[in-house]
């Protein structure tokens, strides 16, 4: 899978780093609480995630993350786009909640990675 499908199965729009469109995606995790996915996530390549501040990007660049799904119809700031221009980080919205975001790419193929 691609962040380019990734955007297409969310109906998602790109914010930033459309031009990672084709960059392969192999694992997603899906949390508003960064402090757990710091705890227990490790190699995941696309964040979603509802929690919308600065925190987000820095956390998703610890976890080499390298697309951010902003769920619910989340909107980041400039600063937040900026900083993720900054580390290469691709930013995707939609309005899907986390769960059924979660869902379409786990029934389109995307798995979680090993939690530990």
């Amino acid at each position: 899978m691609t962040i380019s499908d990734v955007q297409v199965i969310l109906h998602g729009t790109y914010v930033c780093g459309e031009d990672q469109k084709d960059r392969e995606i192999h694992s997603a995790c899906g949390s508003d609480m960064m402090s757990d996915v710091l705890a227990y996530v490790k190699d995941q390549a696309v964040l979603l995630t509802g929690l919308c501040n600065p925190q987000v990007i820095r956390t998703a660049e610890m976890i080499d993350a390298y697309c951010i799904v902003f769920i619910r119809g989340k909107k980041p700031t400039d600063e937040m786009i900026e900083m993720a221009k900054e580390r290469g980080i691709t930013i995707l919205c939609t309005d899907h909640r986390m769960f059924n975001a979660c869902g379409l790419l786990y029934s389109n193929g995307l798995r979680g990675g090993v939690p530990y």
